[in-house]
């Protein structure tokens, strides 16, 4: 709803499979990325995406204590991600999906 109101084109996949699916047909600019998914995990789905779409900015968001240390982990293998902190706030996801890069609190990058 939020980023429909801004007249924001996107797409919703339940799962990484399902997203993988989805975006054959359709390059997508920016990926919004829950860590936590059934299946492939989020950080896995993202270096896929970065695989097959370099172009396409790739942000993830968790609610598990332990995001900084897959960050850690992610950077240690050369990987650079970013990562929110559930809750998301609403502000920063629709200045994230319009182009910007705001800081947020909790915010981490590797």
């Amino acid at each position: 709803m939020i980023l429909s109101k801004q007249g924001l084109d996107f797409k919703i996949a339940h799962s990484a499979e399902e997203a993988i699916e989805l975006i054959a047909g359709w390059q997508p600019d920016l990926a919004i990325v829950d860590v936590m998914l059934p299946g492939m995990n989020g950080i896995e789905f993202s270096d896929v995406l970065h695989a097959n779409y370099p172009a396409c900015e790739r942000v993830l968001v968790s609610g598990h204590p332990g995001a900084a240390e897959l960050v850690h982990a992610a950077k240690a293998s050369g990987e650079t991600l970013r990562i929110l902190p559930k809750p998301l706030d609403p502000g920063v996801l629709v200045a994230i999906a319009s182009g910007q890069r705001p800081g947020a609190a909790g915010e981490f990058d590797a």
